[in-house]
């Protein structure tokens, strides 16, 4: 777990200087933004012209955020009421600095959390990744980070929320056709503007389904890209009068939004550790492979974190049902892209779109660490179609039973630390209550108005 020492406070000419580059680039406004527990982004709006001040040591936050639901009920768990909602201090990280294209005046910055004695938060996400990796640096090993996400463009009825098209068959397509009002297209040049990787974009296999690629990136700044891409995107359909969600499934008729994660690692030097110099994978490859399989299940909660994305899972569905691996195969749970030498990864598809980038990343980088550490052996790659292949077992198809898998990996528990996945259990014990009592049916498939209210704004 990370615990890094107390925090430097910003001297005054850094703050300074920060306010100095930032009022010459005719910004007034910083937000400082984090992820929560759950992912959803959190802020606050410094005026730049008291910079010096505010940002200092600060600012402060309250520790109810980590353990608020989508509904703004706060749980009992750390930093809760039981504790006096305490606060946690932030401190900006600069490199995170860019301005927003569409918000004139406006910049936005990431920054880390810290308990009020100085160490690290053991619930923010991104204090979470970090202790990950350096476990990686102990074995001079770099995770390099490459995320695929999809998400949906929908408008706002007297019904509820209607896809923006409807029209099916325009999988890989650009244009006025599958972006009538032109909303994907101004999507695609103000985060190129964002300056967070991004490169390429189009519509995907459902109507109104869109898929934004981001060059890959060592993993923590691969997963502060993604934080920042997802929370853009939100912001830019809404300022258009329109909903960009990222919630797995929140169409009964259409398939659902993936989060895909591309991973490798290098040296220092930023060789490929991933090949063996031929057609094969190196031993590290595979220990990988079989760390992230020997974990599938705990994993599943963390990569799938509300009751509606495992209604994106199943047979059939080209999305995982098995935990399993092949090669160059899309009906398993970890592909192996054909690319070799410096393009060698391994890709995890499990994931969905509501998952939290930094929690996702650091469970399955923890789950390949613990595999490089114990030497694992992954079983052998499935050919073919794999859903009906019995020599892998079938990963969980509810958040309930994903949740009792994590609660019992003591081994990615420890990766993670206890502080947060106790907090986490906290929200989605809480959700999976909640919806149980909504429905008629538990075991139904169906997408269900609860979460559509629970998940659509939000996610």
């Amino acid at each position: 777990m990370h615990t890094a020492a107390t925090p430097r406070s910003f001297h005054e000419h850094d703050l300074s200087e920060i306010r100095i580059r930032l009022q010459d680039l005719g910004i007034d406004i910083l937000r400082l933004v984090y992820a929560d527990v759950l992912g959803i982004t959190r802020s606050k709006d410094l005026m730049v012209s008291q910079l010096e001040k505010s940002a200092h040591s600060g600012p402060a936050f309250c520790q109810g955020v980590w353990v608020t639901t989508t509904h703004g009920d706060v749980l009992d768990g750390h930093g809760s009421i039981a504790d006096g909602l305490p606060d946690f201090v932030t401190k900006l990280i600069p490199e995170t600095i860019r301005p927003v294209p569409w918000e004139p005046g406006l910049a936005i910055a990431v920054v880390d959390a810290f308990e009020p004695s100085g160490q690290a938060s053991p619930v923010a996400p991104r204090s979470i990744l970090k202790g990950v990796l350096e476990g990686f640096q102990e074995l001079n090993l770099v995770p390099i980070v490459g995320p695929e996400l999809e998400f949906y463009l929908a408008k706002r009825t007297t019904d509820g929320w209607e896809r923006i098209i409807n029209k099916t068959g325009r999988p890989y397509t650009t244009g006025s056709q599958v972006d009538p009002d032109g909303t994907f297209l101004h999507m695609m040049r103000m985060v190129d503007q964002l300056n967070i990787g991004a490169f390429a974009g189009n519509h995907e296999f459902s109507p109104s389904q869109y898929e934004i690629n981001l060059w890959h990136d060592e993993a923590i700044s691969a997963a502060d890209r993604t934080f920042l891409f997802k929370s853009a995107i939100q912001d830019i359909a809404s300022q258009r009068g329109a909903l960009a969600t990222f919630m797995g499934k929140p169409w009964n008729d259409e398939g659902g939004s993936g989060f895909h994660l591309h991973f490798s690692v290098t040296d220092p030097s930023g060789k490929n550790q991933m090949h063996n110099g031929g057609p094969d994978l190196s031993e590290i490859a595979k220990q990988m492979i079989a760390g992230v399989i020997a974990h599938a299940d705990a994993i599943s909660a963390l990569s799938n974190p509300t009751v509606n994305a495992f209604k994106r899972l199943g047979p059939d569905t080209l999305a995982p049902y098995r935990a399993n691996w092949g090669w160059d195969n899309r009906s398993t749970m970890i592909r192996i892209p054909p690319e070799r030498g410096s393009g060698t990864r391994i890709e995890l598809r499990i994931g969905d779109g509501a998952a939290n980038p930094y929690v996702v990343i650091a469970a399955v980088l923890a789950a390949a660490l613990d595999g490089i550490k114990n030497k694992m052996v992954p079983p052998a790659p499935v050919d073919g179609w794999s859903y009906e292949d019995e020599s892998a077992g079938i990963l969980p198809m509810t958040l309930g039973a994903a949740l009792d898998a994590l609660e019992a990996d003591s081994t990615l528990r420890s990766y993670l630390g206890a502080t947060f996945i106790e907090t986490f259990m906290t929200l989605k014990r809480d959700e999976v209550e909640r919806y149980l009592a909504s429905v008629k049916s538990q075991d139904t498939r169906d997408v269900t108005d609860w979460e559509l209210e629970e998940y659509i704004e939000d996610y």
